[in-house]
């Protein structure tokens, strides 16, 4: 099998609690469940299959609704990639590469998936990989993550803080904004969801700290383009007027 020809499936982790945002999946954006919208925006990329993980009735109802593919799963997963993991297993996939794409980013471009899927098929020696796009430290809060890489792109830390700190005389350097997307090797997804969580990963409750903890390699892909990630209804409302000056361009 070429490089080319490698199998690529997105899954996308979706719960129905939420401790800032209840049902969140289900929120209507546009007239349509924000579930909706991730799906689709997955559905157009250069992937094999698209499936929704999640351990909601409700969800998987409103997924198959619009004509998508619910997996279900448990309800005690620590993380959203143990969670694909399960789904993974469920639906017996013999894709490569897996793509983890977050149930709240409802207007991540179809593009940032394909980058991420050509990336992964281009060099077999990668065994994750995420993107990251630039940051306002103005803007930024605990529900932006952060992430510092190296001169290589592999990342060096994921933080809620912030990072780099710009220290009093110090030289700025930019920030970077981590967006809720994954690109796993399959070996790779099935040696981390065999960790437990780590005490990085327990401290700031980011999950992408289990594999820095344990040696696995996240490659960031940088990239310029824009979405909203939706934590709060506020996002919601924001991701709402985005689509809104879209439509109207």
């Amino acid at each position: 099998m070429s490089k080319s020809d490698l199998r690529a499936a997105v899954i996308i982790p979706a719960r129905y609690a939420s401790s800032r945002f209840p049902g969140k999946p289900l929120a209507l954006l546009a007239g349509k469940p924000m579930i909706q919208h991730v799906y689709e925006k997955a559905a157009a990329s250069c992937a094999d299959a698209v499936f929704v993980a999640t351990d909601d009735s409700r969800i998987a109802d409103a997924v198959t609704a619009f004509g998508g593919k619910p997996v279900m799963t448990r309800a005690d997963h620590p993380s959203g990639t143990d969670r694909i993991a399960e789904a993974a297993a469920k639906c017996g996939l013999d894709a490569d590469v897996i793509i983890n794409v977050q149930g709240d980013e409802p207007l991540i471009p179809t593009s940032v998936i394909d980058d991420l899927i050509r990336l992964m098929r281009s060099d077999p020696a990668l065994e994750m990989a995420t993107v990251a796009v630039p940051g306002d430290r103005a803007k930024m809060n605990e529900n932006n993550v952060k992430v510092v890489f190296g001169a290589d792109h592999n990342a060096l830390y994921f933080s809620r803080a912030e990072i780099p700190f710009l220290r009093k005389g110090g030289s700025e350097c930019g920030t970077w904004l981590h967006w809720g997307i994954y690109a796993y090797r399959k070996s790779t997804l099935d040696r981390f969801v065999a960790l437990p969580p780590g005490k990085l990963e327990n401290c700031e409750k980011l999950e992408q700290l289990r594999a820095l903890e344990n040696g696995i390699r996240i490659y960031v892909l940088t990239s310029e383009l824009e979405s909203v990630g939706v934590d709060t209804p506020e996002d919601l409302a924001a991701a709402e007027l985005k689509l809104a000056r879209s439509a109207s361009n």
